[in-house]
């Protein structure tokens, strides 16, 4: 599925247009591409199964400018290694592999030489400076792929593990939660659904407050562990020792910090923020917001050790994510019912 020009996508009968923007209920289009040859270090995945991702939203509606179109979109494939390059090593024809949001960095610079190779200035991002997994075949780097590990043998479970579980894994890392501390998950999309699982593992005396819009979600994390639920402007029971935010809105974001503890953490887990609410900023207070030492940190992108270190874990908890299953005809689909919410859990290709 391919992405040929940046624009809008239709929700509920309601257009979002901006000057200049075509509005498409079908932002992606189907065609027909040769399988890529690998080059020498390169592996080609046939894809089983791709994860769909709000990243696909901010690239459609123009959040994030992809260096060349058309564009096949797509950062969450899992499949088998169909063809290898010449002076491949680390896999064979056959293995179980997939691949996640970094698709290269330099490998050169100060940040790739302490392995953040996130913050490489020449990160490139899978399905966005290089085709992604929303087909049936992509060539990957062999350094940049991973192996599934045995025991996760469902390939519709580990799809959305290559980024909302990668992801979800690196915020967590970040809020420097320790056992016992109290934390909040503002959104519940896929990547809370599995940092919800994570915490409740790796700080099982910790609080998990989950805070989101949708009845549904709120359900969900009731029946994954949650302490207390809550809709996005309520006040927490207890204050949060950190918290992460994987809301496109900014209306959370405030209510987030305004219940965040004195020296606690607020990581915000997202590429770009939408603008549409983008004035409630303007009810940012700085003694009730920020000050006492509260701390708001970003994440960008992923590294590959976040992969292996989650893809270990989530084979030791066999995590199994909620999930929404459509086939590669029904992309578009499946991201307006991301871009409106209609169902928790993740959405998934089937290729």
């Amino acid at each position: 599925m391919v992405l040929k020009e940046i624009c809008e996508i239709k929700v509920e009968g309601r257009n979002q247009q901006r000057e200049g923007v075509p509005i498409k209920t079908e932002p992606l289009e189907l065609v027909d591409l040769p399988v890529p040859k690998p080059g020498p270090k390169d592996i080609v995945i046939k894809i089983s199964v791709c994860g769909v991702c709000r990243t696909e939203l901010d690239q459609i509606e123009g959040r994030i400018l992809p260096p060349r179109l058309p564009i096949i979109l797509g950062h969450q494939p899992v499949g088998i290694v169909a063809n290898l390059g010449t002076k491949v090593t680390r896999f064979k024809i056959g293995d179980k592999v997939g691949a996640t949001w970094i698709y290269s960095s330099c490998g050169q610079c100060r940040f790739c030489q302490k392995q953040e190779e996130n913050l490489c200035e020449q990160f490139q991002g899978t399905g966005c400076h290089a085709n992604g997994g929303y087909a049936e075949y992509m060539v990957i780097s062999e350094d940049y792929a991973h192996r599934i590990p045995d025991i996760l043998t469902d390939f519709n479970y580990v799809a959305p593990l290559m980024c909302s579980g990668v992801i979800g894994y690196r915020s967590l890392k970040l809020t420097g939660l320790e056992d016992g501390k109290t934390l909040g998950l503002y959104g519940f999309g896929s990547a809370n659904q599995l940092v919800i699982q994570m915490a409740n593992f790796m700080f099982p005396n910790s609080k998990k407050f989950v805070i989101s819009r949708n009845p549904a979600e709120r359900q969900l994390a009731k029946n994954l562990g949650a302490e207390w639920v809550g809709d996005i402007d309520e006040k927490t029971p207890e204050k949060l020792d950190c918290a992460i935010d994987t809301t496109p809105a900014w209306k959370p974001t405030i209510f987030a910090l305004e219940n965040l503890e004195k020296g606690g953490r607020l990581v915000i887990n997202l590429i770009r923020k939408e603008e549409t609410d983008k004035e409630f900023l303007l009810k940012l207070d700085y003694p009730k917001h920020l000050w006492l030492e509260k701390e708001v940190k970003t994440v960008a992108n992923v590294t590959r050790r976040d992969a292996e270190e989650f893809l270990t874990l989530a084979a030791q908890l066999q995590i199994r994510p909620q999930i929404q299953v459509f086939e590669l005809e029904e992309s578009n689909q499946a991201l307006i019912e991301l871009k409106g919410s209609k169902s928790p859990g993740s959405k998934i290709l089937k290729i």
